[in-house]
């Protein structure tokens, strides 16, 4: 029997499991090649509701939800759009996401909710990741999207940082009726989410749509401001707020020490998606239009940035587009389905080589990435495999530009600036797991400047924990 809002049900669980799922299929690689519009095709609500009867609403507690970082409910919202109730399914996932339009889009489901489907044992699992994005935009479509706030408490927090960290512990805060101010030192609010996700996975308008939804609840955004230069911690104190939260992110792009990697034409992921991403009002100071990638792009990495950048880089107008990687595909970090799509727009991928030297032309721009082939040596620390050169195996790869996505380390600055607040290695800040507590009082921190590079999903329910924590910590006068 399935216990739903209302009572129980019974469900015939053997014949659902042989139910078809319908899945949006994306566009056809010539056409979304053309331009940065999102890469599938919306569902049809005929489409979800047929994809949402295939779930066989397994016994509590439901292997989806155990999956989900954030504990979505997924059979009751299947259950609700089954019955073409949208709306009601989208109130579902709003009970425990912040993001979860977001999240139905970037999330792995593959490896969370929709790779834990027991369906996958005998069948296609449902499609929990693009039906909670269905729902969503469904959802604010016909209803809005309205943050109940709390009664003023009269208790201010500041919030350093607005990916999706800071936006979660905004949103949960501002419930609690706390004044939330999030400081971000970009000219446009939204961090990773805005200027590290291309719009043909993410589009800014979704971002935009987070930050109204908060502006309208009361929280206020301050960008172009750098915490840890002006103001520091100790100014935001200073100046009133009772409670600060770090949700910096790792904004600090891993370095490839060899030599020509100062040349023009060599840039990395970070400025890469950040100028192939926002318009030219939303660069920060300093920061050019994205020059000319001429015919010949290289991408060095082998995580879900690498796909971003391959994918970018053919949608701007690269003849050739080639990511080199040291270990095969088999230890690739990054989502096999973003390969797949970005293999079907043309990119191509190198497995087991390792870039020594650039080296550039007779205009002094990069025109070669010097090689060595690799095999594979003993697991390292991580448990893969170690790529170990070959010597003499020597070669180049032509390139007019080369894109650096290696992954990524927290900013120091912030632990260089902030009395009392430990850190560890790469400068990651130290807390308490369960609160997000740091070694300084009134101060908590989440998301990847704690984890490293990590989930945005698990980035948002790291914003959640330290609001519980910090509420707790306000209302609380012996904690202070």
């Amino acid at each position: 029997m399935l216990r739903v809002v209302g009572g129980e049900l019974p469900i015939d669980r053997r014949s659902r499991v042989h139910l078809p799922v319908p899945e949006p299929l994306p566009r056809e690689p010539a056409e979304r090649v053309c331009d940065f519009d999102p890469t599938f095709h919306s569902l049809t609500p005929e489409e979800a509701r047929r994809a949402a009867e295939a779930c066989i609403h397994c016994p509590e507690p439901a292997m989806c939800t155990l999956a989900c970082p954030a504990g979505n409910d997924i059979p009751t919202a299947m259950w609700f759009i089954e019955q073409g109730d949208f709306v009601s399914a989208a109130e579902v996932y709003r009970q425990t996401s912040s993001l979860p339009e977001i999240c139905g889009r970037v999330c792995p489901h593959d490896a969370l909710c929709q790779g834990a489907c027991i369906r996958s044992k005998s069948g296609d699992p449902v499609i929990t990741g693009s039906l909670e994005a269905f729902v969503t935009d469904y959802a604010r479509a016909v209803a809005g999207v309205a943050i109940e706030v709390g009664a003023p408490s009269g208790r201010r927090v500041a919030i350093v940082g607005s990916g999706p960290s800071g936006l979660a512990c905004a949103e949960r805060l501002a419930r609690q009726g706390h004044a939330v101010t999030v400081y971000e030192k970009l000219p446009s609010p939204g961090g990773l989410l805005r200027y590290g996700i291309p719009n043909f996975k993410l589009p800014n308008g979704i971002v935009d749509s987070q930050i109204e939804d908060l502006t309208r609840a009361g929280v206020h955004f301050v960008t172009r401001a750098e915490i840890g230069r002006s103001p520091t911690v100790d100014e935001l104190f200073a100046q009133g707020f009772e409670a600060v939260y770090l949700a910096v992110g790792t904004g600090v792009v891993a370095p490839l020490d060899v030599p020509g990697s100062d040349l023009p034409g060599v840039v990395t992921a970070a400025e890469f998606l950040m100028q192939a991403n926002v318009e030219s009002r939303e660069l920060p100071e300093g920061a050019a239009d994205l020059p000319p990638l001429g015919k010949q792009v290289v991408v060095i990495g082998g995580g879900d940035t690498a796909s971003d950048c391959l994918r970018s880089a053919v949608r701007l107008g690269a003849d050739s587009v080639t990511c080199l990687y040291r270990r095969t595909e088999a230890e690739m970090p990054g989502n096999p389905k973003d390969r797949e799509l970005a293999a079907e727009e043309g990119a191509c991928y190198r497995y087991l080589i390792q870039p020594i030297a650039f080296h550039a032309g007779p205009d002094g721009r990069v025109a070669e990435v010097e090689c060595l082939t690799c095999r594979l040596g003993p697991p390292d620390r991580s448990g893969r495999r170690s790529p170990v050169p070959v010597e003499g195996s020597n070669f180049r790869v032509s390139a007019d530009t080369v894109v650096l996505a290696l992954g990524y380390w927290p900013d120091p600055l912030l632990g260089e600036t902030t009395p009392g607040l430990e850190t560890k290695r790469w400068g990651l800040i130290v807390t308490e797991e369960d609160s997000g507590a740091t070694t300084r009082p009134g101060v908590f921190a989440g998301g990847d400047a704690v984890t490293g590079p990590d989930l945005v999903v698990t980035a948002m329910v790291a914003g959640h924990r330290a609001a519980a924590a910090i509420d707790d910590y306000l209302r609380d006068p012996s904690s202070q």
